[in-house]
């Protein structure tokens, strides 16, 4: 691994809020902000080599995406006991009580969870569950899934798995688990950290560097992780900036400002353009978990069918998930929403925090998605689940939403779903933190031909800003406390199900990075035959030249 990059935040000047690159020096190594540095900063993907062509890493398109203006990024350091829990969590969620029913979920552990899952499913075997349940992740050690509790017609409810994310949000959504806990203040920030990043941690050489949080969205949560690894680490932690098409990042590779031995990373749009597969720092999750499924939804689904057709047939397990149709061109976007009732979701497939989703229910609908300049080559199509006279017609038949519990103010239902937090390590997978989502508007059981279906079935509450920041629509926030939780109408048994739904996931794409890291270098070829688009292989080289010369 010796000749591979460090990643190394800069240090900027206090007196500043353009950051400019820095070399070490005796006031950087004092963790002192340097003086003001002069020169350029430096480049956001590693020196390309003399047989690359610089015109065939950046297209027009990125260079137009280029020049929308993100705020002034920054990088700190935080130090020991700067954990404020006032800054990590939402106000509600500071007061809030957990529900005792979701209390009791966590405390159950796995053996019990094995225990009860399969007394109410008998085709499956508790030395399978355990199995799976004990599962040592490689590449995918935090993971969040976003399931839809849905039922069929003949009243069969079950948790599906619509996307898993690397790198998830959640824990200032989630109240505190324990009043008596020492550490209770922190929740699940120190889990994750003691029960995933440490692990990893342990890894890294204690020589090599400092210890970094490195994100690009998210600052309350990526902020709190950080506090928390500088008291779990006893050492201060840098906090670092770094968005896509960031013109002056804080952080580069292979010349030295400071080394970073080990990095929690929260970058979760297109990382894969600018974080190389493979490091001398240790990085979590690494950035191959992204790119097999866990921030590509072409590639999840391939890990699902994989997985579910290799694995677990006969188990009386599976990762259940819409129907998906992978690869699917412009042109060939109506013929498939045909084939499913003309009801469907088209999603771009590398697109998160709710973007780049699009429900069609109708001509306006479709209209309006063609007619959007689309950056990248394929898209994919899946059944949509919405009410039970307007689902999409699958093989498995129709899905539709159980929603939450009527309202009073009219008795309206609105479509929701869970968000369930997992970690993995030596000892194998637990839940770490849970939330709910709705939509803004109620579910109809009759569709206007015109109608903005997004509105009654989009639960994500991230909304991107004309300057590349974002923000959080949080009064559709659904907490696990005692006021909001009975809105979802679920029980134990969902939860239970829910969990063993996530970490389903979390191993098939952990098991398709191993598939594409064999030998520890990139496979293109596999990856290019599973997901040929050539706007995502192009950004995948930028930060990753050399994977594909080794492949070709």
């Amino acid at each position: 691994m010796s000749g591979y990059p460090i990643i190394t935040p800069s240090s900027p000047p206090k007196e500043r809020t353009d950051l400019f690159s820095c070399k070490k020096t005796a006031a950087t190594q004092t963790s002192t902000p340097p003086p003001q540095a002069q020169g350029i900063s430096p480049p956001r993907t590693p020196p390309l080599t003399a047989s690359v062509d610089k015109e065939d890493i950046v297209d027009d398109d990125q260079k137009k995406d280029s020049k929308q203006q993100h705020p002034k990024t920054k990088a700190r350091l935080v130090g020991m006991g700067e954990f404020e829990p006032e800054q990590h969590f939402y106000p509600r969620v500071l007061n809030a009580q957990i529900h005792p029913l979701v209390q009791s979920f966590f405390t159950l552990g796995n053996e019990r969870i094995i225990a009860r899952y399969t007394h109410l499913n008998p085709r499956v075997k508790a030395e399978t569950l355990r199995e799976i349940l004990s599962y040592k992740p490689k590449y995918f050690q935090w993971a969040g899934s976003d399931l839809f509790n849905v039922t069929t017609a003949s009243g069969k409810r079950q948790m599906i798995v619509i996307e898993t994310n690397s790198c998830p949000s959640g824990q200032k959504s989630m109240p505190i688990l324990s009043e008596t806990d020492e550490h209770n203040e922190n929740g699940g920030y120190r889990t994750v950290i003691e029960s995933a990043f440490k692990e990893q941690l342990s890894k890294a050489d204690p020589k090599l560097g400092e210890l970094a949080v490195i994100y690009d969205k998210n600052e309350m949560e990526s902020s709190g992780y950080a506090a928390v690894l500088a008291d779990v680490a006893q050492e201060d932690v840098w906090l670092v900036e770094w968005y896509d098409n960031d013109s002056e990042p804080n952080v580069k590779w292979q010349e030295v400002w400071h080394p970073i031995r080990a990095c929690f990373r929260y970058v979760t749009q297109k990382p894969w353009n600018r974080m190389p597969l493979n490091s001398k720092t240790i990085v979590m999750n690494q950035i191959i978990s992204c790119l097999a499924g866990g921030r590509n939804k072409m590639m999840a689904s391939r890990a699902y069918d994989f997985y579910n057709h290799s694995e677990l047939v006969d188990t009386g397990l599976s990762v259940r998930s819409p129907e998906t149709i992978n690869n699917v061109t412009r042109g060939e976007i109506p013929l498939y929403i045909n084939a499913m009732g003309n009801h469907a979701v088209l999603k771009v497939p590398y697109s998160n925090a709710g973007q780049g989703v699009y429900t069609i229910t109708n001509n306006d609908e479709l209209k309006h998605f063609l007619a959007e300049d689309h950056h990248y080559d394929k898209f994919i199509v899946q059944s949509l689940v919405g009410n039970a006279s307007w689902s999409s017609v699958t093989r498995a038949g129709k899905f539709y939403h159980v929603g939450t519990i009527p309202n009073k103010k009219n008795c309206d239902t609105f479509v929701s779903d869970l968000r369930m937090m997992v970690t993995g390590n030596e000892q194998g997978f637990r839940p770490i933190c849970i939330y709910g989502r709705k939509a803004r508007r109620p579910l109809t059981a009759k569709l206007d031909p015109h109608d903005n279906t997004w509105e009654m079935l989009g639960t994500n509450l991230s909304i991107k800003l004309p300057n590349g920041s974002w923000t959080t629509d949080s009064s559709r926030l659904i907490l696990m406390d005692r006021r909001d939780f009975n809105q979802l109408g679920i029980g134990v048994d969902d939860l239970i199900d829910a969990y063993i739904q996530t970490v389903l996931a979390v191993i098939a794409i952990d098991k398709m990075s191993e598939r594409l890291m064999a030998n520890g270098h990139f496979d293109y070829q596999l990856f290019r035959s599973l997901n040929p688009d050539d706007a995502l292989l192009r950004e995948i080289q930028q930060a990753n030249p050399d994977d594909f010369f080794d492949s070709q």
